[in-house]
């Protein structure tokens, strides 16, 4: 049970602060501090609230940006963060730890984020610390929607920072994939797509239906609005963020965690976790990609443990070009796998579903089986024969038995789910990651052991073992006590 397991190395489920005599130099960084979270309802923000309040557990405050949901205000809303199973163990090891958490009402699809007036001057009084997480990650996200959460919010949030004189640190969360039109992809800004000013005049004045129309043309090399989006965001951190401790965090494809708080939890379908899943219950049989092409993964813990390293790393480097009176340069941090641990999609997914078939699911309606076809013509003709034909027998069977048609319409969301991957499967990228790799080296031997984040030391067979597991058990929410049932099931 994924619940119950103990870490491989070490026990790190533990309040990692005032247990020790002394702190670590990020422990230290963090102690006292107020910071200000964009995007906790996520899977990053959840992991990295988590991660804070147990191994930074000096720090002050975390203000929550929250957004009323379905009739439920901000007090609601923040309970539910944590009602996950995410937080069950520090729940026990630290009960208390509720009281440093505040909500703050707002949206980032809104103009000022949504804030109120005392919301802000509270934020811009008290805030030392900021991690800017929020986005929409929707790929086919309607091009207003996606330039109003990813372009319009990171302005009017970098225009707040810009008003908080105790600011220490600013990360701002971006993907290594802002600038997949580029092979070969530094740790450096790159030339926008359109400047932002313009874009965010363009979806102030124009119809939904023209924006829509005109998206296709804007995109150009861009495969989707997240991409395009995110990559614009890089320019308005450049040009509204001067003067500001700020970095960029490009995080690769975040999947499950690799070993801490919940070994391989995850909450999201999206990317190839959503491919295993649906690998795991016989729903997907084909995917378009190329298996030799590398699988740039990152766990979600080492991921948001490097986020944490880089404000810390931040703050530094400003502290430093202020002393030396030098102009500060926005650090960008590469967090990627394909240099430092590199594996490609056939070892991904094979190994993922080899260690996967010891624990099946009990949801599982056909046995496991995947291709993986590069070429996008057998690809189609896959498609037809593993998906549509035997999604319309299964329908006429459904609708001769009185009930309502369902595979061919879960084909469809399923395919339109696989186009938007396929571009990520079919082709390499070489990243730099030298940011990365000297933060690690940066950071003393305990820190490194608590903010575990150097992917040269990810160990992928132990994160294949329970990869399936923790999709099994969060995703498909199959209980731990119906296995036998299940494998009874997979064996007939």
């Amino acid at each position: 049970d994924p619940l119950k397991f103990n870490d491989f190395d070490h026990e790190t489920i533990q309040i990692q602060g005032s247990e020790n005599k002394s702190l670590t130099q990020i422990q230290e960084f963090y102690k006292n501090t107020n910071i200000f979270v964009t995007g906790g309802t996520g899977f990053l923000g959840k992991l990295l609230l988590e991660k804070l309040l147990r191994s930074c557990n000096e720090l002050n405050s975390i203000y929550v940006l929250v957004r009323n949901k379905k009739g439920k205000n901000v007090t609601t809303r923040v309970d539910e963060i944590f009602e996950d199973v995410l937080f069950d163990k520090i729940k026990v090891a630290c009960p208390k730890f509720m009281h440093k958490i505040i909500g703050v009402a707002g949206d980032c699809s809104l103009p000022d984020l949504g804030l109120s007036i005392q919301d802000r001057n509270t934020l811009m009084k008290e805030i030392n610390i900021v991690f800017h997480a929020a986005a929409t990650v929707r790929f086919d996200e309607k091009m207003k929607t996606a330039v109003a959460i990813n372009v319009r919010a990171t302005e009017e949030l970098l225009k707040l920072a810009q008003q908080m004189p105790k600011l220490k640190s600013y990360i701002h969360v971006s993907t290594a994939y802002a600038n997949c039109p580029e092979k070969v992809i530094d740790e450096k800004f790159y030339p926008p797509a359109l400047d932002y000013k313009k874009l965010l005049v363009m979806t102030d004045t124009l119809s939904d239906k023209m924006m829509d129309n005109l998206t296709p043309i804007m995109l150009d090399k861009y495969p989707n609005t997240y991409t395009y989006t995110k990559q614009i965001a890089e320019d308005v951190v450049k040009q509204v963020g001067k003067g500001l401790p700020l970095g960029i965090v490009r995080p690769a494809i975040v999947v499950t965690t690799y070993r801490e708080p919940v070994r391989a939890w995850i909450n999201n379908m999206y990317g190839p976790t959503g491919i295993v899943a649906g690998t795991g219950v016989g729903l997907i049989r084909v995917v378009h990609c190329d298996e030799y092409v590398n699988a740039n993964i990152v766990p979600g813990d080492m991921c948001v443990n490097s986020i944490i390293a880089s404000a810390w790393d931040v703050s530094e480097q400003f502290l430093e070009a202020k002393h030396q009176n030098k102009n500060y340069e926005i650090p960008i941090y590469n967090f990627e796998s394909s240099n430092d641990s590199p594996i490609n999609w056939n070892i991904f997914m094979n190994s993922t579903i080899k260690y996967g078939l010891h624990t099946p699911s009990l949801s599982a309606i056909w046995y496991v089986s995947l291709v993986l076809e590069k070429k996008y013509f057998l690809y189609i003709i896959y498609a037809f024969l593993l998906h549509t034909v035997p999604a319309f027998l299964v329908d006429c069977v459904l609708v001769c038995t009185g009930k309502k048609p369902k595979m061919l319409k879960a084909y469809k969301k399923i395919h339109r789910f696989s186009k938007v991957l396929s571009y990520f499967c079919t082709q390499n990228w070489t990243f730099h990651s030298e940011n990365v790799q000297r933060v690690c080296k940066k950071m003393s031997e305990k820190d490194n052991e608590i903010f575990f984040s150097d992917l040269k030391l990810l160990n992928w067979n132990n994160y294949f073992k329970y990869c399936f597991i923790g999709i099994r058990t969060f995703l498909l929410n199959d209980s731990w006590e119906n296995l036998p049932e299940a494998i009874t099931k997979w064996r007939r």
